[in-house]
């Protein structure tokens, strides 16, 4: 087995220093036993110690190879076919824990690394800059270390600024030895308060000698300070919040004050994210899967126990959701099995086919959410909780009012509220809603599937061939590379980065002085 990091060398990990305030709670004293961050730190924990499970050897790491070593599979460089099936089969099995409800884990930061990694050598960087960028995947690979993704858009406040040159979300305050030092605000992102670092993409605006430039910042660095949204509302009670009280990513903000960036954590990007966002692009559709499957199994189960499998009407709502499961497992299979790859042989995930798969998802979530919301009918509204079963004065009526068909009430009970608590609660209703703003929505997805899809001239032509006549050739490269819906601007008004032909590499000045 390769090394891995337990889940208490993960716990203590975050008593770092970090400064991170919750909006409507305060300062953070301690992240690992906050009330509002303890529940998901210990969902951490538990992924770090799952490697260690001898249930999980099979899902969680490679075969072993010529010196009986096994790799974990989080955090592979996929190099074939059966790579991305392995890896996808080990996403499927660990985020339907969760609901899908748990999008960003150390996992999810290797392949980000992998990700800047691949943009940093197609943009021609130096030598350095790419073995920086091997070197810190590679740490991520060996510790475990825990990042996660910020595509680097400017808050509100800076957008809105009267000064155009003033609506970036970062600016280079100064210049060392030792790296850069920046100052502004990020917006959006998951998981600040638990990770270790946060990738800052290239929506941040600064440009650095010709370059798109992004960064890894440390949350424990000095003028960090990370700031979480409010907690999503749900009841103590984990009887009546089997779900929401214990997966809460808290997105928030990351704002910097003079912070200090090493050389090795700069990263020549391009002005879109997405091509760093390769991976993640797939691991996000798992997660909406894992959401998918378990709504479907969550469907199944109440139609087991409110006796309404020999229902037609309940038995159509199942096939629908059926139905959305299995278009969006096929998009995954199909692009795993249908692969890109990348300059260096990366293996990476067919972007058309998770783009089908990503609109399917998109537009079957509120149809999937209605109807585990009908199905099991009223008693879903007035499902009692644990402690009314357990008070002498309504236990007898409540047991005559929910038990029945081999459950008893609380049995039945504790389904209906896990199915109120996926589909009706504020849980439900943080993930659709950042799930809109994280990756553009579906005009966003249009577009990566516009751009991806190859065969424009091949079937238009196919099919004049078949008339039987002489007709012009088709060319329809205008559709495939027409401008991508935009995004809200950062600062229009500066223009691109210069090619990368033309652009000069960023070295680290220490390293230039001594060559020099």
């Amino acid at each position: 087995m390769s090394s891995m990091r337990t889940g208490a060398d993960y716990r203590e990990s975050l008593r770092d220093g970090r400064r991170v305030f919750i909006l409507g709670e305060g300062l953070v004293e301690d992240v690992p036993t906050h009330p509002a961050t303890r529940a998901m730190v210990e969902e951490y924990v538990a992924w770090y110690d799952r490697h260690f499970d001898p249930k999980w050897q099979e899902v969680l790491f490679a075969p072993p190879d010529k010196d009986d070593r096994r790799a974990p599979l989080g955090y592979m460089v996929p190099r074939s076919a059966d790579d991305l099936a392995r890896m996808g089969r080990c996403f499927s099995a660990t985020t339907f824990l969760s609901a899908g409800n748990i999008t960003h884990t150390p996992a999810y930061g290797h392949l980000i690394a992998m990700g800047v990694q691949t943009v940093v050598n197609q943009r021609n960087a130096s030598p350095e800059q790419r073995a920086n960028a091997e070197a810190y995947r590679a740490l991520i690979a060996s510790s475990g270390r825990f990042l996660t993704f910020a595509a680097g858009a400017a808050t509100i406040g800076y957008r809105l600024r009267e000064d155009p040159a003033e609506r970036a979300a970062l600016r280079i305050v100064k210049e060392t030895d030792k790296g850069l030092v920046m100052r502004g605000k990020i917006g959006m992102h998951t998981s600040p308060a638990y990770a270790h670092d946060v990738y800052v993409g290239a929506h941040n605006g600064v440009d650095y000698k010709g370059h798109r430039a992004s960064f890894v910042v440390a949350v424990s660095a000095p003028g960090v300070t990370v700031v979480c949204r409010k907690p999503s509302a749900r009841d103590s009670n984990p009887f009546s919040a089997p779900l929401s009280a214990r997966f809460d990513e808290l997105d928030g903000q990351m704002w910097l004050d003079d912070v200090l960036i090493p050389w090795d954590r700069v990263f020549l990007s391009e002005p879109s994210p997405d091509p760093v966002a390769r991976w993640l692009f797939w691991h996000q559709l798992y997660c909406w899967l894992s959401k998918a499957e378990f709504t479907l199994g969550v469907a199944l189960a109440c139609t087991h126990a409110m006796g309404l499998a020999s229902h037609d009407a309940t038995v159509d709502y199942l096939v629908d959701l059926i139905t959305d499961v299995q278009t969006v497992r096929s998009c995954q299979t199909a692009a795993e099995l249908d692969p890109e790859f990348t300059p260096e042989g990366y293996c990476a995930p067919n972007v058309c086919h998770v783009a089908a798969g990503s609109i399917a998802m998109l537009k079957a979530r509120p149809r999937m959410g209605e109807v585990l919301r009908t199905l099991p009918g009223s008693s879903l509204v007035v499902a009692p909780t644990d402690r009314d079963l357990a008070d002498p004065a309504m236990a007898k009526g409540l047991e005559e009012s929910f038990a029945g068909g081999g459950y008893t009430a609380r049995q039945r009970a504790a389904l209906l509220q896990m199915a109120w608590d996926h589909a009706g609660s504020a849980l439900d209703h943080r993930e659709a809603v950042y799930e809109l703003h994280s990756n553009g929505g579906i005009p966003s997805w249009r577009g990566r599937l516009r751009r991806g899809f190859n065969r424009y001239e091949e079937l238009a032509n196919g099919v004049l061939q078949q008339l039987g006549l002489p007709m012009p050739k088709v060319d329809l490269q205008s559709i495939r590379n027409a401008p991508l819906v935009a995004r809200r601007p950062v600062n229009p008004t500066v223009p691109p980065p210069s090619p990368p032909a033309a652009a000069e590499p960023v070295r680290n000045p220490v390293t230039a002085r001594k060559a020099s």
